[in-house]
């Protein structure tokens, strides 16, 4: 088995997260609304840890949805939301995933937000690995980090071993 190597702790998760909300914020203040945009599941975990100190932090109305879609196989999967795309009309999106690699997952993700009418579209990461291969940047990202591709980056956030691994 490949060794561990922590990358963030808990504590340092919790940290990256409050300050992409305050990011978020500032980039986003004139919003009415915006919505947080999980591709499940750990990227739908960090947009709920997302939106939820987004909430404590700002008055503006939050909309958490699921973004599904096989990642192993994205371009020829579907790709749903669990809400209808059309109340999605004139909203600011923020797709949230927690580990930015390739940014095949992200590319294939955006399908059903290019169907309507978007106000803007932004990236939030937990951690980018920089080994795009597709035109995706992370607006909002909490840890960058160079790794070959032969390494995995790891993000567990089950409340009690939360945290961050390479290996």
């Amino acid at each position: 088995m490949a060794e561990k190597n922590l990358i963030l702790t808990k504590k340092q998760i919790q940290q990256r997260i409050k300050r992409i909300a305050y990011e978020i914020l500032e980039q986003n203040f004139k919003e009415k609304e915006i919505v947080f945009a999980g591709i499940y599941d750990r990227g739908y975990s960090v947009a709920k840890l997302l939106e939820k100190e987004f909430k404590s932090i700002s008055t503006i109305k939050t909309t958490l949805i699921k973004v599904t879609l096989d990642k192993q196989a994205p371009s020829q999967s579907e790709v749903t939301l669990d809400v209808d795309v059309k109340t999605l009309k004139n909203k600011c999106i923020i797709i949230v995933d927690d580990v930015l690699s390739t940014g095949r997952t992200i590319a294939y993700s955006l399908k059903p937000f290019l169907n309507i009418s978007v106000k803007r579209i932004q990236t939030a990461f937990i951690v980018d690995r920089g080994h795009h291969t597709f035109p995706i940047s992370a607006d909002f990202v909490g840890y960058v980090m160079a790794t070959s591709l032969k390494e995995h980056v790891e993000v567990n956030l089950s409340s009690k071993d939360m945290a961050v691994y390479l290996s």
